[in-house]
């Protein structure tokens, strides 16, 4: 099912895809994704700008929490920068779920290089809207 939900939201998350952002793993409550600093992405310091890290961290929190057949949005996200990151470096954000209450969800995401220093910590509440990917499916 993670797959399949998975399947659908790519074929039209054209942010994701634009960004450059590659989904690498999905599995109930839990996804990873990944995406190169661009030159594009880069601020007037040099570095990634905070935007892009919170789009990638927002797309894996979003894949997490819309696993189970359910169409889940933000309800709130939070993210704590701890480090910056250079152009050409390749970002990993992988997301899980903490917690599940009735239509809400807590979800953890990790943005780190690819070599494992972390760069943010990024927290997000789902909200389900009540809609499936799939009506012929539990």
């Amino acid at each position: 099912m993670a797959q399949a939900c998975a399947a659908a939201m790519w074929a039209e998350d054209g942010a994701s895809r634009g960004l450059g952002m590659v989904l690498e793993h999905v599995a109930p409550r839990a996804a990873r994704l990944s995406m190169t600093v661009g030159e594009a992405m880069v601020n007037g310091h040099g570095m990634c700008h905070g935007g892009f890290i919170f789009a990638l961290a927002d797309s894996a929190f979003a894949f997490a929490c819309n696993t189970q057949n359910q169409r889940n949005v933000a309800a709130h996200c939070d993210i704590f920068y701890l480090r910056p990151a250079a152009h050409g470096q390749t970002l990993v954000a992988e997301a899980v779920q903490r917690a599940e209450a009735g239509r809400s969800g807590l979800y953890d995401v990790r943005v780190s290089t690819r070599e494992g220093a972390l760069v943010a910590e990024f927290r997000g509440q789902s909200r389900s809207i009540g809609a499936k990917f799939f009506e012929d499916r539990p």
